[in-house]
């Protein structure tokens, strides 16, 4: 019995060692293995959470969702919906006891209503186009929800019918407007986006806004619309103005009654004005916007005014940082918010004397990161650089965000990711202090040298943080330091050193990215002689900015870059954007500019073998850009490659095997070109 206990007890112990032994690094297949929680929302009595939690299906090679709730407490942890679809922006019922969301599972998005207490479902739409932003009336009655109203398309002629029996080939379309074709949607039917509501017990949709104008407006602005505590009126930020086209960021808000259909402009300046929220006793309304100066970054204020739209002003001016995602507390005591700050998005709370106070951080910076129940209880989604983002609890019995969702436990149980190191350096240029963070491999031996990767990132406004990233942490994994920094221009440091670049992209940001290489080797545990670079997007203007005036790069991968201005400016989804806050003015009125700021002004320095990717159905940075500098490097005879991925539209990540196939590129090209002395490893003579 004993020689029996004691076999049983070593071989517990080594299952156990292989156990340890088996927990290996992330490997691009984890792509379909790796789960997401987003869009928590918080029952009214703080009880029940319900989110989205993310996957990705093997074997239809698509990403779909389903609706998961959970206690507060973090018990029963249970799905409400299944299947391979995608069903999103749940809702919660005034009175808790019903769920309202959209959901694709006939084939096409519809709003179902789900009652909590027996689970019954009902679709509640049949509408031709999907319906987004949805939101409850106060009195539980009715849902708002966006949706798209075709329009008669441009008619210059009219074809004769084609003979009994003949196929002809698909007509001609015609295209009126400035923006025809958008990232992620293609080429733009004719129509605009409005507000309807529809029973929440089902029946016709009723249209409230109308006009040759889109309900949301553009960026922070696009958001659902607002009901007044009675039910009675829905405030909406739209751009009506004549001008929509030419200054699409000057939205304002609008009230509109559902009994008579008048509108009322509640706000009037240059600029956008969105996101409005209306306080629990209807006498306040919170929105976002600011004073447009033209500026490439204008930091989003908070402004309270009242319901009339008389005493507007700014509780937020010395934040100095962007707010979004407005919540009122119901005791109408403030308002919550969300804002990044070096690095690290942050819940904020400010009262209606301007007070400020920080109530959590590491929340996702992705949309709709929290909720509010009506005891103050937040239901958020907290990320941390080792862990992807889950469900977490604060509020006042929670003064710590207490994590209750471990929907990746299985697979991070098994793999091992790397540690992630914040670093903060002097830039070259003018000792400007800069921020960043160093990912180094699972298996880092301080003793060894690593190939080091500097990842960096688009927008150009955007920033990096101390947050989940799948992608550097997979370059990890392949055995490569990771670095990856928020130079001048990134967001969540201020106004001032955002607008560093503001006319002046790419330029000096360079600087800043060189010096985080020297800064790292500089550790002792990075292999000078094999270094790259890689970056999307904006991050791949800056890769071919670098290799431009830089030779030390071993090999450069330039995802989805923007390669001319003065072209990029007249085929991208974003014209108006572009030379409006990008540049001072149209590109033939300003050539040298656009000349001087595009990477082609660099390409007879560069050396440094180069892959360059995109997506075939992108709009934001089209494919042509791309194919322009490959020609040019093979004009010169540089080792360059062109990836072009089918149906994919900015990012290469919308279908799994995309993705990973990018990952795939990236490291297969770098370690193609590893080993081996580099040439010159100095900063071009342009570069001083």
């Amino acid at each position: 019995m004993k020689r029996f206990l004691v076999s049983i007890t070593l071989l517990l112990i080594t299952a156990a060692a292989m156990a340890q032994q088996k927990r290996t690094g992330l490997t691009v297949e984890d792509i379909f293995n790796l789960q997401s929680a987003g869009d928590p929302q918080i029952s009214p009595d703080g009880q029940r959470i319900v989110y989205v939690r993310g996957f990705a299906d093997v074997m239809t090679d698509k990403r779909c969702s389903n609706l998961w709730t959970i206690n507060a407490d973090g018990s029963n942890n249970r799905p409400l919906t299944s299947g391979v679809h995608n069903d999103g922006n749940p809702r919660w019922s005034p009175d808790g006891t019903r769920i309202a969301y959209v959901s694709d599972e006939d084939g096409h998005g519809q709003i179902y209503v789900r009652w909590m207490d027996s689970g019954q479902t009902a679709r509640i739409t049949s509408l031709q186009t999907a319906p987004s932003r949805i939101e409850w009336s106060p009195d539980g009655k009715e849902i708002s929800f966006a949706g798209f109203v075709p329009a008669e398309p441009v008619k210059l002629m009219q074809m004769p019918k084609s003979p009994p029996g003949a196929k002809w080939a698909e007509p001609a379309v015609v295209y009126d407007k400035s923006v025809y074709r958008f990232n992620g949607a293609g080429y733009i039917k004719p129509g605009y986006t409005h507000v309807f509501v529809v029973s929440s017990e089902g029946g016709t949709p009723r249209q409230i806004t109308s006009g040759s104008f889109q309900f949301g407006g553009a960026g922070n602005n696009a958001s659902a619309a607002s009901w007044s505590p009675d039910s009675k009126f829905l405030l909406v930020s739209a751009n009506r103005h004549d001008d929509y086209e030419s200054n699409p960021n000057d939205t304002e808000v609008y009230r509109f009654s559902l009994g008579d259909g008048s509108v009322k402009a509640l706000t009037d300046r240059r600029g956008p004005d969105g996101s409005p929220a209306i306080s629990p006793d209807g006498k306040h309304i919170a929105y976002v916007g600011f004073d447009d100066k033209f500026q490439g970054y204008q930091a989003t204020r908070l402004y309270l005014m009242n319901s009339d739209g008389s005493g507007s002003h700014d509780l937020s001016a010395k934040l100095d940082r962007d707010v979004r995602d407005l919540r009122w507390a119901a005791d109408g005591s403030g308002v919550y918010f969300a804002y990044d700050d070096q690095g690290d998005t942050k819940l904020g709370f400010y009262s209606l004397t301007g007070q400020l106070k920080q109530l959590a951080n590491h929340v996702t910076n992705g949309g709709n990161p929290f909720s509010v129940s009506r005891n103050g209880t937040i239901a958020m989604i907290r990320t941390l650089p080792e862990h992807p983002g889950e469900v977490a609890v604060a509020g006042p019995n929670h003064p710590e965000a207490r994590v209750i969702t471990d929907v990746n436990h299985d697979l991070l149980a098994q793999r091992q990711l790397g540690r992630v190191e914040e670093i903060w350096f002097n830039s070259s240029l003018d000792n400007k202090k800069i921020h960043g963070w160093v990912i180094t491999p699972p298996d880092f031996s301080p003793g060894k040298k690593y190939p080091m990767v500097l990842e960096i990132h688009g927008g150009p406004f955007a920033n990096y943080g101390d947050r989940f990233d799948l992608e550097k942490q997979l370059m990890a994994a392949h055995g490569y330091v990771v670095v990856f920094i928020n130079p001048r221009g990134s967001t969540s440091y201020g106004e001032e050193f955002g607008n560093l670049i503001h006319h002046a992209y790419p330029g000096d940001d360079f600087y800043d990215l060189n010096s985080a290489v020297d800064a790292v080797i500089a550790k002792g545990f990075v292999d000078p002689e094999n270094v790259f670079v890689t970056g999307g997007s904006g991050g791949g203007v800056l890769t071919c900015w670098m290799i431009g005036r830089s030779n030390r790069f071993k090999a450069a991968a330039s995802l989805y870059p923007v390669i001319d201005w003065y072209s990029f400016a007249l085929t991208s989804d974003i014209p108006i954007l572009v030379t409006k806050y990008w540049f001072p003015g149209n590109p033939w009125d300003y050539p040298e500019q656009y000349a001087k700021r595009s990477v082609i002004s660099l390409v007879k320095n560069v050396k440094t073998p180069t892959l360059l990717m995109t997506g075939e159905a992108d709009y934001r940075t089209p494919i042509s850009q791309a194919e322009e500098y490959y020609e040019a490097l093979k004009l010169q005879h540089i080792e360059t490659v062109l990836v072009r991925v089918p149906d994919e539209p900015h990012g290469v990540a919308q279908r799994p095997s995309h993705h990973m196939a990018k990952i795939l590129m990236i490291m297969g090209w770098f370690d193609k070109h590893k080993g081996g002395a580099n040439p010159e490893g100095s900063i071009n003579k342009t570069a001083e």
